[in-house]
């Protein structure tokens, strides 16, 4: 079986340090033998306020299709102001239209988190509403969540985690969240 992981996050900055730590976790599952599918910042930057006026329906429905089909999701937000960006939120609440599956929101998939930002105390922050936020979609989380505390020169200009306690971290929640979306995987399939 080849996992299916969905990656979402980002910023509205093109090559963000969130985006880069989410490629590097999404490059480690993909070691471990996930397919990956990556919904960047530039895609959630495009889309409306869910449900709201300027929302006609298709807006989400890619990126809400592939969760649905997925074993494992990996999310990554920036810390603002004390917790995730709205546009990481926004794209969570798209995830409601998954509300009335056979196995609605998260549930049964394994949730890699990462939670940057400029100090300590936001990652943590963050890393605590990226987790209660799994929980209430009934998400299973990964024990490993990437706190990356972001300063110049953490990534080299061709995308490279160049600190290796970040590093270490990534590529645990890539692996993690493979090792995961196998086991609810196994767990969920019929006994033959």
């Amino acid at each position: 079986m080849t996992p299916r992981i969905v990656a979402i996050g980002g910023t509205v900055s093109i090559g963000s340090t969130t985006e880069l730590a989410l490629r590097t976790a999404m490059a480690s599952a993909a070691t471990h033998g996930a397919k990956v599918q990556l919904f960047d910042g530039a895609y959630l930057a495009a889309l409306p306020h869910y449900r709201s006026t300027a929302h006609a329906g298709a807006e989400g429905r890619e990126m809400v299709e592939a969760v649905r089909a997925a074993d494992g999701v990996l999310l990554a937000a920036p810390g603002y102001h004390g917790t995730i960006s709205g546009l990481v939120k926004n794209a969570l609440d798209y995830l409601e239209d998954l509300s009335k599956d056979t196995r609605p929101y998260l549930d049964g998939r394994a949730v890699g988190l990462i939670a940057t930002a400029y100090g300590d105390q936001a990652t943590m922050s963050t890393m605590q509403t990226l987790r209660s936020i799994v929980h209430a979609l009934r998400g299973w989380p990964t024990p490993m969540g990437a706190t990356i505390r972001t300063y110049p020169g953490l990534f080299s200009p061709d995308g490279e985690c160049l600190d290796d306690r970040a590093r270490m971290q990534l590529d645990m929640v890539g692996q993690q969240v493979v090792q995961g979306a196998t086991s609810l995987s196994a767990m969920a399939r019929p006994a033959a």
